[in-house]
């Protein structure tokens, strides 16, 4: 369920009030005339079902009321109460398959900033997973795949070409064009760094390693594995019930393959940068078209069963 605290114009609260109490799945709704400042107006407070949230909040933005005074979405853990539950009732399809498009575009949007810490942690997870092509260690892959961010600008990309919102798309396409380089890059030169130190030489990357030779030797099964990543990824980002672990998944086929990319540069093996580069883009590319393909069904499913 979802607590909705929006600031009306006195002008628009009736409205948004017969909006409220008509539309199901909308419950505890409490008025308290001008008790907002900045933005002046009517505070109106309410509870809604998640699968009734995307008409509730389409109607509230076709009032205007995000232009004029505001709208916030806050998600409720548990509400003990029997409207609540008749409200759940009354409202088609179910809690766990609904999507709110305002929520997941709000979610994903910030995701997109090009920030440092976005670039550090995108840095840091190549760096590690690039350990981890040397010494050929599982473990360690898995420990880059925690840290990755990468899955943010990818969710992002998927819903603004859904919802068509260029802006979204574009912000997404520099998140990633900017932050891969920058921590293949960083990689490198840390690569140099540790084998001056005598820490890794080129043997490591030359040898047999079969734990991890997978990452720049693509094949059928990488576009498989990347594209039910992304509609693991989509589904845990829409449901309320996501998982913390996603980004793991998600990671399987992306931070790795930078990582072997700057290894394999730093040491002078353009095959096996090219082939990591070739996994790199199928699996960005699985990931995208998945998180559009989930999104789509899941919107038509909420469709029909709307009736």
């Amino acid at each position: 369920m979802l607590h909705l605290r929006v600031i009306s114009p006195p002008e628009d609260t009736e409205r948004v009030l017969g909006l409220l109490t008509t539309e199901a799945g909308a419950t505890n709704v409490v008025v308290l005339a001008g008790a907002a400042r900045e933005p002046a107006g009517d505070l109106v407070l309410a509870d809604v079902v998640r699968e009734a949230a995307t008409p509730i909040l389409s109607g509230l933005r076709k009032l205007g009321v995000h232009e004029h005074g505001s709208i916030a979405i806050e998600t409720v853990d548990a509400a003990l109460s029997r409207n609540a539950q008749r409200a759940a009732d009354a409202a088609p399809g179910l809690s766990g398959d609904a999507v709110v498009w305002d929520e997941i575009e709000h979610k994903t949007g910030e995701e997109t900033e090009i920030s440092g810490t976005f670039l550090a942690l995108l840095a840091v997870a190549t760096i590690i997973a690039g350990i981890g092509v040397l010494l050929d260690q599982p473990i360690l892959i898995v420990g880059a795949m925690v840290v990755g961010p990468e899955y943010g600008p990818l969710a992002s990309l998927s819903v603004g070409i859904v919802r068509r919102r260029a802006r979204s798309i574009r912000r997404s396409l520099l998140a990633l064009g900017v932050g891969f380089p920058v921590g293949i890059v960083v990689t490198i030169l840390t690569t140099w760094g540790l084998d001056a130190l005598g820490l890794v030489d080129k043997d490591m990357l030359l040898r047999e390693r079969p734990l991890t030779d997978f990452i720049w030797r693509p094949d059928a099964l990488s576009w498989v594995v990347g594209f039910f990543a992304g509609v693991a990824g989509m589904l845990s980002l829409t449901s309320a019930k996501a998982g913390p672990l996603i980004g793991v998944l998600i990671s399987v086929t992306t931070v790795p393959a930078a990582a072997n990319i700057a290894v394999a540069l730093a040491y002078g093996v353009p095959h096996e940068a090219g082939g990591s580069a070739l996994q790199l883009l199928i699996n960005l590319a699985a990931i995208v078209v998945a998180g559009v393909a989930t999104l789509l069904v899941l919107r038509w499913l909420w469709r029909l069963r709307r009736g």
